[in-house]
């Protein structure tokens, strides 16, 4: 009979062999206030989207390097319709395809990709919004930062088919140390191509995923631009540090050491002497001293930390003696069950580790409704009646 997982913490003498570690939160606290007040562009708005619906009208979009589907994923929940997709990989592209199979889907480098002649192909559809997340690897702090990573220029690749399509508004995600990148140049780089391409309302704030409901603590540097010379609309917090949600809350339903495939319910098997070597692995400590952000065991009681491949060096789950399942990271980036990874337990995990969490999308698309349905109904003038939060009660929120 399977056994289930238990809500109960584990007993004293599991976790006596490190000293336990105090839990981290809001890792970009400072950069994120900063942006709000004494970077604050006066572009950017913050919309209240507790009570928000979905639209009558029918708004379309792209979503380039769009990974296995994260961002698609969160704005089809707000009924918006993925037109067409650009991703290099084969097996992300699958799963994209899998879970969109009515979205038209671009398999290759999107230096290739011709955007005006692939929306030929389905009848010219307008294009309301362009989203997507260019490769952070030279970005991200969690390796090694590289400035000149070739792949940190993708985002020019992102601005040229932006040019091209000419949405009314534009969502490019990626992680809080782009902000940082070069002394800041790098961002000072992204707003240029902004509006040299006729964007020059362009805002950027770093949103706390935890903060909107995902169960993990995922902080994304958010960019929104527009050609219409409007506000760039932000969905307002949710959730105070206080009312994130755990862990368990995601995960305690899935069975502790039995697979569950079809659903992507599989982890890496380990030795029963592994196991045991686990077993002394407190919270916040690692396996291993020389790969620290691999194989670190959870926080019970806490949101996930920042969920990762690591080359099959996962996290490790917070009760039990192994790391956790593809379908647990799935449901701690707030994918649904539903939602189906193709290829081996390795890369489904390294897409999982890669996407934009659905319910950060499904807000952000949230905040853009009320802007897109003016500009629908040819109201955009009345759009600054709009509730919206002060720079100051805001700061106050979020902190």
């Amino acid at each position: 009979m399977d056994i289930q997982l238990s809500l109960f913490p584990p007993t004293e003498k599991q976790f006596t062999a490190k000293k336990q570690k105090k839990v981290k939160l809001g890792r970009y606290e400072r950069l994120q206030r900063e942006l709000l007040t004494t970077q604050r562009d006066p572009y950017q708005v913050f919309i209240d989207i507790e009570n928000q619906t979905v639209s009558p009208f029918n708004y379309n979009f792209i979503d380039l390097f769009c990974g296995a589907g994260g961002f698609t994923q969160g704005l089809v929940q707000v009924k918006f319709n993925p037109v067409a997709s650009v991703e290099i990989s084969p097996i992300a592209s699958a799963t994209h395809q899998r879970n969109f199979p009515n979205s038209h889907h671009f398999l290759g480098d999107i230096c290739e990709f011709n955007s005006i002649e692939w929306l030929e192909k389905v009848n010219l559809p307008p294009i309301h919004l362009v989203v997507g997340g260019p490769p952070c690897q030279g970005f991200s702090v969690a390796g090694k930062r590289n400035p000149d990573d070739p792949r940190n220029n993708l985002f020019k690749e992102f601005i040229r088919v932006v040019s091209e399509i000419r949405p009314w508004y534009v969502v490019m995600e990626n992680v809080p140390g782009i902000l940082t990148m070069k002394d800041g140049k790098i961002k000072q780089a992204i707003f240029e191509q902004f509006e040299s391409i006729g964007y020059s309302n362009i805002s950027v704030v770093i949103l706390e995923s935890a903060a909107y409901g995902v169960p993990q603590i995922r902080p994304r540097a958010i960019f929104i631009a527009n050609r219409l010379e409007l506000q760039n609309p932000y969905p307002k917090p949710q959730l105070q540090p206080e009312q994130y949600q755990p862990i368990e809350s995601a995960i305690c339903d899935l069975p502790e050491y039995t697979p569950i495939p079809e659903i992507n319910h599989e982890w890496t098997r380990h030795s029963p002497e592994y196991m045991q070597r686990i077993e002394q692995v407190p919270p916040g400590g690692s396996l291993y001293e020389t790969y620290l952000d691999a194989f670190k065991r959870q926080y019970p009681g806490k949101p996930s930390m920042t969920i990762k491949e690591n080359h099959g060096g996962t996290h490790i789950h917070p009760y039990l003696n192994r790391v956790i399942s593809a379908r647990e990271m799935a449901r701690l980036q707030s994918f649904p069950d539903s939602f189906i990874f193709e290829g081996t337990m390795k890369k489904a995990m390294w897409q999982i580790g890669n996407a934009v969490p659905p319910r950060l999308a499904e807000c952000i698309g949230y905040g853009l409704i009320p802007y897109l349905d003016s500009i629908s109904l040819g109201k955009e003038k009345e759009l600054s009646t709009i509730p919206k939060t002060s720079e100051i009660q805001l700061a106050l929120e979020l902190h």
